[in-house]
């Protein structure tokens, strides 16, 4: 008879165990917005490691991003050409390079916008909130 198992422990166990479980989901899914966003210490563009020797020019333009200089020259290079200016030895910088450029800000302009929402703003509240098991 000592080997009975309470109905209302395993209910209790079961309920706890959903929570851990949908609490991790919540890290793994703001961890991933952080580290694709938010790492200081690399190029947003292409992930190379920033040091003071490669980041430089991007700071001396006051650019949007954190690039590392290489990713800074072809980010000056896109706003030139949309604004009609185009360095013709720079071959590779055609309609598809352009698209390109296109998509990765428009995606970190979503990033951005969700960042900002109330509902992202409600899901690191809770994290905060919750007690660590």
């Amino acid at each position: 008879m000592g080997d009975i198992i309470s109905l209302d422990e395993k209910l209790n166990l079961s309920a706890s165990q959903k929570a851990a479980v949908a609490r991790r989901r919540k890290i793994a899914a703001v961890r991933r917005i952080f580290q694709s966003t938010h790492g200081a210490d690399r190029c947003e563009r292409c992930g190379t490691a920033l040091t003071p020797e490669n980041r430089g020019k991007a700071r001396r333009l006051h650019m949007p991003y954190r690039f590392c200089d290489s990713c800074a020259d072809e980010y000056k290079d896109y706003i030139g050409m949309l604004q009609g200016s185009r360095d013709e030895s720079s071959y590779w910088h055609n309609e598809a390079w352009m698209k390109v450029w296109r998509a990765w800000i428009d995606y970190h302009g979503a990033i951005d916008t969700y960042l900002r929402s109330d509902e992202f703003k409600r899901l690191v509240s809770e994290l905060q909130s919750e007690p660590v098991p």
